[in-house]
């Protein structure tokens, strides 16, 4: 990821201080966790009041930045398509092989195929890695956001959070 300022775009530190960021306890937890990248003080809850597991809180204040408590998150990804401001994702440090997951919210058509290679990109949309695509969801709750989850090298998981739509075939 750059190290220069892109308005709408936020540095690795800038995430790292939010309390929805746990990029850090994640990767030693080994397993399927929710990633917050919001950094904006809005009224906005919908990841809080989607989980099922209480793992997201925004508190008394809508305007508060949302924190996620691991011990409670599944990784179900519920909250993926309901953040609509598109911060929301669920990483798993390790799927085997040096790959990792990301699940992410995608709004475009034509929705990438299972089984299809996809240009993995980076905040900025820059193509980082190619990503398999693992999984396709369609949640009956929200049926306008999928949830897509890709498997690409672990060495890229600071920087992956999205995949370049218009390579879709």
């Amino acid at each position: 990821m750059t190290t220069e300022r892109t308005p709408g775009v936020f540095t690795l530190e800038q995430l790292e201080s939010t309390p929805g960021y746990k990029m850090k306890e994640i990767e030693k937890r080994n397993k399927p966790y929710v990633l917050i990248e919001c950094v904006e003080d809005i009224p906005c809850d919908p990841c809080e009041t989607s989980c099922p597991t209480k793992a997201i809180s925004v508190g008394d204040s809508i305007i508060n930045l949302p924190a996620v408590d691991l011990d409670k998150c599944t990784g179900c990804g519920t909250c993926v398509v309901v953040c609509p401001g598109l911060a929301v994702f669920v990483v798993n440090p390790d799927v085997g092989g040096g790959d990792a997951s990301l699940m992410i919210p995608y709004e475009y058509l034509p929705a990438p195929k299972v089984g299809s290679e996809v240009p993995a990109t980076d905040r900025l949309g820059e193509t980082v890695c190619m990503a398999s695509v693992l999984k396709v969801a369609q949640p009956q709750k929200n049926n306008r956001t999928l949830a897509v989850t890709i498997k690409f090298p672990k060495q890229y998981i600071n920087d992956v959070r999205g995949i370049d739509f218009r390579k879709i075939v």
